[in-house]
């Protein structure tokens, strides 16, 4: 998880009439009382990830790492709150398997609170890590949940894609920037470990 820009944040055109009205008068016409059991709000939303993915620079809101898919997670689950389900602020732009293992949890680390240097790629490991002293400590406890709940730290699935971005800048066919373009907390680990030997050096 990294800061995101908040001005890429903006609610796009269209957003209003097409998802938040459209999805009010849904909500009004088809009381949660009176559905089926398991029946969810009509899918208003996924017409913006596009614009959703851009406002997070193409990269999964937890992970951190290129998304070339993802889906929009209603960060505040559906289930908990339906009045948020066409709520542009509510979204955050994830990988699939990402948004299933938060299911309905509402107890996760906002991405959107997250600061630079709360999080880092530990090398050769490639695992996932809190940096307990730059994270405020009202927020530690419920950041290390975030990475077990979401399997964030060591899963073989997230371990993989570090892997492979991390191979493609070893084997020079991604150039430093270019990391820092598809997985940023990798190109941050680079970053340090080059300056800890720049120091070590005689």
């Amino acid at each position: 998880m990294i800061r995101v820009d908040p001005e890429r944040l903006h609610e796009p055109a269209h957003f209003e009439l097409k998802c938040r009205q459209k999805g009010a008068q849904w909500l009004l016409e088809n009381p949660k009382a009176a559905r089926k059991k398991n029946t969810r709000p009509k899918d208003f939303w996924s017409a913006f990830k596009p614009q959703l993915s851009d406002a997070f620079g193409e990269l999964c809101a937890y992970s951190a790492m290129y998304e070339p898919v993802g889906t929009v997670d209603h960060f505040v689950p559906v289930d908990a709150d339906e009045s948020l389900a066409y709520d542009w602020a509510n979204y955050r732009f994830a990988s699939g398997w990402i948004n299933s293992s938060k299911q309905k949890c509402v107890e996760i680390l906002d991405p959107l609170r997250v600061q630079d240097g709360w999080f880092e790629v530990l090398l050769p490991s490639l695992q996932l890590v809190l940096v307990p002293e730059n994270v405020p400590e009202p927020l530690r406890e419920l950041a290390e949940y975030t990475l077990n709940r979401l399997h964030l730290r060591d899963d073989e699935r997230v371990l993989r894609q570090r892997r492979s971005w991390y191979k493609l800048f070893q084997d020079g066919k991604l150039t430093l920037e270019g990391l820092r373009q598809m997985a940023p907390l990798i190109a941050a680990a680079v970053d340090k470990a080059h300056r800890l030997n720049n120091q070590n050096q005689p």
